[in-house]
């Protein structure tokens, strides 16, 4: 009972709040990614670098040559809006609009979706990477090489700043 409480609340208080500005240096982003994480049960990191290899922003409608489109910054697939809005108890307009202009709407699905992947792959985080990008297999195996190219860049630049 709880959860079922929580998801409509917690999206009337996302909706609300104006989308995360550059202002607070990236904080609230930050917040929203932790929590998003935590709350699907998938690691921190891992959020992280897919919002790099995805690389949207608020407010951005990508369109797809399947007809379909990704939506804000994790680049959700409209594919995904109907289960999203049953998720979140809200209509599907209202979670699109969500997706696409609120960045931690956007992120708490993002990781909602790697949490249901995760399940479908048994606990195998890379699979569960993979079908966050498509669960053909050819696109998949691309998608997490890019992944891994993007990590480890993370990685390379996060210690340029390192004392030797």
């Amino acid at each position: 009972m709880k959860t079922r409480l929580f998801f409509p609340l917690a999206l009337a208080a996302l909706m609300a709040a104006p989308a995360a500005s550059a202002d607070d240096g990236g904080r609230q982003i930050a917040a929203c990614l932790k929590e998003s994480a935590h709350n699907a049960h998938v690691p921190a990191g891992v959020m992280l670098v897919l919002l790099y290899v995805e690389g949207g922003h608020p407010g951005q409608a990508v369109q797809n040559t399947n007809g379909t489109s990704d939506l804000g910054p994790m680049q959700v697939n409209t594919i995904h809006v109907p289960e999203i809005a049953r998720h979140w108890h809200t209509t599907p307009s209202r979670a699109y609009a969500a997706l696409r202009n609120n960045s931690c709407a956007n992120l708490e699905a993002g990781g909602w979706i790697l949490g249901q992947e995760m399940t479908k792959a048994r606990g195998d985080l890379w699979q569960a990477v993979a079908g966050y990008h498509s669960h053909t297999p050819r696109f998949g195996t691309a998608y997490l090489k890019r992944f891994y190219e993007i990590s480890q860049t993370l990685i390379r630049t996060s210690h340029q700043g390192d004392p030797a």
